[in-house]
């Protein structure tokens, strides 16, 4: 395999896997004076996750929550980005295998990321729908309008109210701000776009497997949560497993449903690169140290959502979260930059800076350490959060301008079908 073209300088080599919020955060961050960088993503962009919901429901364009890194970068010397496939690690040869090429390394960093768990139920994965990128985002938008374009065409009432028959499965963040957007949807936008359709059939279905919403976060926000939903019209089922989806038929142990719309929202795992031993594996995700090292590894280091730390305060591993992920790469920035210059280490600790989740229009919840609260309050301070994560000023800028249209004109984007997407049924069921 040929070695990709970076240009070997007497500087250490810094890889990082990834251009996330951890591996973004890293390459900004770091000295590149110490350092020679080189960034190997699948994209050539970085997407700010927590708003794909409103990419997969009209509310946001791709290009308000993507942006090129290469322009993100482009200030940072001796910093090299590739678009590759993470084809092998040779964590004793201390060199990757990507698509494009074999690439050596002094330092290495994983922050891959995660990817959708279906928890290994293979009809769900062949027929469900996921949204964990922005090119899943963009085929839900599609498959979501086409439903609706499908349904004026069929004469028969119950294919028709299934066609508009919308189940999310999880009911964590992701699962409830999505089922808050279906909703606007249906109350706002489709009944104009749509005169034609009852969109009042329209059914818009919460799963969660566990006693409660938001699992993540208190008691009070989950019950907020709830009535939130249940305020705008969109079923909650809680303590409700879901078993089995032929494409037409969502299985639970609680209830059937006849829908071709099953949106999974249930779960991630870390996005685990080819090579990496089995004994520093747990949970799906790369068990590392309280400086993030990979255990075994000097030079290997892991962070982010693929990576498992536990703490007395997290016995189950740090939570799945952007702000983790930032923290660890502005960490192990100023961590590298110690130990090029010979100075004593330190280990991460995570500042808990607080979490809130949306349910449309004017309802939010969060939770800022002893202070929980909900409502408008709460949603306005959702706004200002989210906004003020997005890395560059011009996505601000026209993210703010289209939440500010669709509040004021009771509208969202183009809605434009851009894609061919079509429901996934089981032959022996279709």
């Amino acid at each position: 395999m040929q070695e990709l073209n970076i240009p070997t300088i007497d500087l250490p080599r810094v890889v990082i896997l990834g251009g996330g919020f951890a591996g973004l955060k890293l390459a900004r961050n770091i000295d590149s004076d110490l350092y020679q960088v080189v960034v190997i993503d699948r994209n050539n962009y970085h997407t700010f996750q927590p708003l794909l919901y409103q990419v997969a429901t009209a509310g946001l364009e791709p290009d308000s929550i993507a942006y090129p890194l290469r322009k993100i970068l482009k200030k940072k010397k001796r910093t090299h980005i590739r678009m590759a496939e993470i084809n092998a690690l040779n964590l004793n040869e201390n060199s990757i295998d990507t698509s494009i090429g074999k690439l050596s390394y002094d330092y290495l960093v994983i922050a891959t990321g995660a990817k959708t768990n279906y928890f290994g139920n293979q009809n769900i994965e062949q027929f469900a729908m996921p949204m964990k990128t922005l090119s899943e985002s963009l085929d839900l938008r599609s498959y979501i309008l086409r439903r609706f374009e499908a349904a004026l065409n069929e004469k028969d009432q119950e294919l028709r109210d299934s066609m508009m028959n919308f189940v999310v499965v999880g009911g964590g963040p992701t699962g409830v701000e999505l089922a808050g957007a279906l909703s606007e949807l249906k109350h706002h936008i489709l009944p104009k776009d749509f005169p034609d359709l009852d969109i009042r059939r329209m059914q818009i279905h919460v799963i969660e497997a566990g006693p409660k919403l938001l699992a993540g976060m208190s008691d009070n926000a989950a019950k907020n949560a709830f009535s939130y939903l249940k305020e705008i019209d969109v079923n909650v089922w809680l303590d409700t497993m879901v078993s089995d989806f032929d494409g037409q038929t969502v299985s639970t142990n609680q209830v059937t449903m006849q829908t071709n719309n099953l949106i999974w929202a249930a779960g991630v795992q870390g996005n685990i690169p080819e090579g990496i031993p089995e004994e520093v594996i747990e949970k799906s995700r790369l068990k590392i140290n309280e400086d993030l090292k990979l255990i075994g590894y000097d030079n290997v280091f892991a962070m982010g959502d693929v990576a498992l730390l536990m703490s007395k305060e997290y016995p189950k591993g740090y939570p799945m979260l952007g702000s983790v992920a930032q923290q660890q790469g502005s960490f192990l920035a100023t961590y590298l930059k110690k130990v090029a210059n010979g100075q004593s280490l330190n280990v991460f600790k995570y500042k808990d800076k607080g979490t809130m989740a949306t349910i449309g229009r004017n309802k939010a919840v969060v939770d800022l350490g002893k202070f929980e609260f909900g409502g408008f309050i709460a949603w306005l301070a959702w706004l200002f959060v989210h906004l003020m994560l997005l890395v560059d000023f011009r996505n601000r800028l026209i993210v703010f301008f289209n939440w500010v249209w669709s509040y004021v004109n009771y509208d969202r984007g183009t809605r434009l079908i851009t894609r061919q997407i079509k429901p996934r049924i089981r032959k022996e069921a279709a």
